[in-house]
């Protein structure tokens, strides 16, 4: 294996034995269920995209093994399907991929066993997409010149299936001659940077040099790092980053030291179903981890200890978060960062950019179809969003329009032409604090807006619902969101918000439009858009289980 560190052969799940480096290079073939477990638990496999995928080829595997005479049990499927993704709770890459497999069922082993294949290539693309945005960035914020990088844990390929998240970006800037120095945290407690990442520094040869995990801070603080680069294991609705532990600290180091924390990871990570970062199970491991190394014990006898695997980042010191579809980012770090004499054309740029790259990802997920759709991000008394006509799946950043929030009109006379639903997004503006809106038609949320529309504007409750807690309401069990009604002259749609969101100065920051999809508005773009997925994720969960309504004593 040579860039690729997982392969399906004929029924045989081969990756590289992560145990044994960087001693040996040795292949583990992994043929059962009980194998991909034992794997993922000993950390044979590790690192959230490579366990993602290994676990759905475990499904596969338990497909295969579930049929007899061309019979399959799915009931002992989902049996062991519930086993692989409970093997490591921490990560939600493993839950993601066991569910995509999961999904292909009912249409047979064969079905499951192309999407596990096409999750294999996807991650491999979605990782170099991930990368190259986090190069640019780094090149943006640090300057166009050789740079020094920390990073923590193992992100590379051996933590995915190919190229790398973290370690990827420092693999794209190495090939573009910007790469001076990597340090390396050894990574208590299983020494996974020590082990895993200077063996990946030393085969693609990046320089670098490998510290314990405790003097992170003081090489920050002797002007030793331009910036710090880790991957993710989950990130939460509200931009917390669960990642390995260790990564907190050098979190709050590098904001003391006013150095950039940029997160790596794709989209399939980001975890819209957990609200906030402490409502993350961090895994707790074997006390051997801690009292011994290598089967020698270094402290006493009965020692009792504390060993998290993971730790939890709060989203004010993080950056940037990269995915695949580019920077997710406040908007004022991104103003603060930006070294222009333009200053307001800087975060015009930054913020088209910013805009092109979630609209993108939500285009993919079908939310935005065609010309469907629209994203904003104010900037003082205007506003930047997407300009009319274009598909939201080719946007750059330069197809967007600046426009006045008192009327909704461009700033300049020879910019694009916006769309009539500006006014949706300029109504939140002048009667909200927002900093940006998001107005997309994903499937659930405008079905049941259809649904839900009893003529004029009118409020439809949902209750007991845990999603609840990531749309930001008055209470976290109860929220009552308006249905407005789809006018044919659209500016009207935005007459009637501003009134309503005047009269009721308490409504949540998401909206339907019978039959038009939905709006959300938050403190910056990566909170407006997580709001709008928690949005349509209840309305999911709404149509299967045919009750917006669940009594707190039954879930």
């Amino acid at each position: 294996m040579d860039q690729s560190s997982i392969a399906w052969a004929d029924g045989v799940l081969v990756t590289i034995d992560q145990r044994a480096l960087p001693h040996e290079l040795r292949e583990l073939r992994i043929t059962t269920v009980d194998e991909v477990i034992d794997a993922i638990k000993t950390l044979a496999v590790r690192g959230a995209p490579a366990i993602g995928v290994s676990g759905a080829f475990g499904v596969v595997i338990a497909a295969r093994a579930a049929t007899v005479d061309g019979v399959l049990d799915t009931a002992q499927v989902e049996t062991e399907a519930a086993r692989i993704a409970a093997a490591r709770p921490t990560a939600v890459n493993l839950a993601w991929g066991v569910q995509r497999t999961l999904g292909k069922l009912s249409e047979g082993v064969q079905a499951m066993e192309d999407e596990a294949l096409e999750l294999l290539a996807e991650d491999g693309r979605v990782n170099l997409a991930a990368a190259t945005h986090t190069a640019d960035l780094l090149q943006q914020l640090c300057g166009d010149r050789p740079l020094r990088l920390l990073t923590h844990c193992n992100t590379g390929r051996l933590a995915t299936t190919a190229w790398g998240t973290a370690i990827g970006a420092i693999r794209v800037l190495h090939q573009r001659g910007k790469v001076a120095e990597v340090i390396v945290d050894e990574t208590r407690p299983l020494l996974q940077g020590a082990r895993l990442t200077a063996w990946e520094m030393a085969e693609a040869g990046v320089p670098h040099r490998l510290t314990i995990d405790s003097a992170a801070a003081w090489a920050m603080g002797t002007e030793q790092v331009d910036a710090v680069i880790v991957g993710a294991d989950r990130i939460t609705a509200d931009g917390s980053v669960a990642n390995k532990i260790g990564t907190y600290m050098l979190a709050i180091a590098a904001k003391h030291h006013g150095i950039p924390f940029i997160v790596v990871a794709p989209e399939s990570t980001r975890d819209i179903t957990t609200a906030r970062g402490g409502d993350i199970v961090v895994e707790q491991r074997a006390a051997a981890e801690v009292t011994g190394f290598g089967g020698v014990a270094t402290a006493p006898e009965g020692t009792q200890t504390f060993n998290p695997a993971f730790d939890v980042t709060p989203p004010e010191l993080v950056t940037a978060v990269v995915t695949e579809f580019g920077v997710l980012r406040d908007p004022a770090v991104a103003r603060s960062a930006a070294e222009s004499t333009d200053a307001v054309a800087a975060d015009t740029a930054s913020a088209g950019a910013e805009i092109a790259a979630i609209a993108r990802g939500l285009y993919a997920n079908g939310w935005m179809p065609g010309t469907a759709g629209n994203i904003s991000v104010r900037q003082g008394d205007a506003a930047v969003i997407t300009a009319s006509g274009l598909s939201k799946g080719e946007l750059g950043a330069r197809d967007m329009v600046t426009v006045a929030v008192a009327d909704s009109r461009p700033v300049r006379e020879d910019s694009r032409r916006p769309s009539a639903e500006t006014t949706i997004h300029t109504a939140v503006y002048r009667t909200r604090g927002a900093q940006a809106v998001v107005h997309v038609h994903p499937p659930h949320s405008t079905a049941l807006s259809i649904r839900e529309f009893e003529g004029g504007v009118h409020t439809t409750r949902f209750a007991g619902y845990e999603l609840i807690k990531g749309l930001g309401g008055e209470r976290p069990d109860v929220i009552d969101i308006p249905v407005f009604p789809n006018h044919a002259d659209v500016p009207q749609i935005g007459v009637d918000i501003e009134k309503y969101l005047v009269e009721h100065p308490d409504a949540p920051p998401v909206l339907f439009i019978a039959g038009h999809g939905i709006t959300a508005w938050g403190a910056n773009l990566a909170q407006a858009r997580d709001r709008a997925e928690c949005l349509e994720a209840m309305c999911e969960l709404t149509t299967l289980t045919g009750r917006r309504e669940i009594p707190l004593g039954d879930n």
